[in-house]
């Protein structure tokens, strides 16, 4: 009992941020997306993994580990998502990027924080920045057919990512008087990205919810299983590895169909992989939650 208290605990505010923002649309308030989008990802983002990364009170070697590990599990989910794909006949441009990258962003932070406190977020965070430039170059070239590969270096996220490992490793830190100011601005970025979620699965048209159902299905249990074996090999600690297995089995990204839609490929079904994947978190992610308590 006392485990099934905790782990609602951790996932309740999460889901219920997420139903704000999904009420919000609901009741026809104006929600800009594309603003709100940018102020998370160029501003309250970059100054939460920063501090994080700052005041974290993990070994840089960990977290050096950490990431050798995340770009491991990213690799091999990218071979074994194209053989998915390519066995099942399902169109590359389309299917594969979403079937790689999870919301390590809008449901991974507050998961890991909120389930393995400062020092989970910490590595979180650095499993978020390899994705995100996975996504920006990799990503991009899948779904576009080209990309330039220095693109994911402009994104702020990334820079904060490098600047914020470079004080851990340095033992440095920000005056105080800043240290307090970023502290403030990244304190939005969680519920920002929460409701954020919640209003742009509102608004998507899914489409090939019975194909979408079952991929949804695989994802989560080829991801959840890729990372256990990598977070073994590479001997991650505890909190570690339950925090690689929980970013890695993260539902399907919303930034997916976005690219989806910029680039001309099946943005339904996309987007049914979206809204799926991201209900049957609500189910599965408790219950992987409990298993890495």
């Amino acid at each position: 009992m006392n485990l099934i208290l905790t782990v609602l605990e951790i996932t309740a505010p999460v889901f219920l941020l997420a139903g704000v923002g999904y009420l919000w649309v609901w009741m026809g308030y104006e929600y800009r997306l594309a603003f709100v989008t940018r102020l998370s990802m160029t501003l309250a983002v970059p100054c939460l993994i920063f501090t994080a990364l700052m005041q974290a009170k993990v070994d840089p070697a960990s977290l050096t580990t950490v990431s050798l590990a995340a770009v491991a599990v990213y690799s091999v989910l990218s071979v074994a998502m194209w053989a998915l794909v390519r066995l099942g006949r399902l169109d590359l441009r389309t299917y594969m990027a979403p079937l790689i990258f999870g919301n390590t962003g809008n449901l991974g932070l507050p998961l890991a924080l909120f389930a393995f406190g400062e020092a989970g977020l910490s590595y979180a965070v650095v499993i978020f920045a390899i994705m995100a430039v996975w996504s920006f170059t990799f990503g991009i070239w899948l779904v576009a057919g080209g990309g330039a590969p220095w693109r994911a270096l402009r994104e702020p996220m990334v820079g904060a990512t490098l600047l914020g490992g470079i004080f851990l490793w340095q033992g440095w830190t920000t005056p105080l008087f800043l240290t307090n100011a970023l502290e403030l601005i990244g304190q939005m970025a969680i519920p920002l990205m929460l409701i954020t979620l919640g209003v742009a699965v509102a608004r998507l048209t899914p489409a090939r919810l019975g194909r979408a159902i079952v991929l949804s299905l695989i994802r989560a249990a080829v991801c959840a299983g890729v990372a256990w074996i990598i977070g073994i090999y590479f001997v991650l600690e505890p909190v570690a590895l339950a925090v690689l297995i929980l970013q890695a089995a993260t539902p399907v990204a919303v930034t997916s169909y976005l690219l989806a839609e910029k680039y001309g490929a099946d943005a339904d079904a996309v987007s049914g992989l979206v809204v799926v994947s991201t209900v049957m978190s609500v189910l599965y992610l408790p219950i992987l939650l409990a298993f890495l308590l």
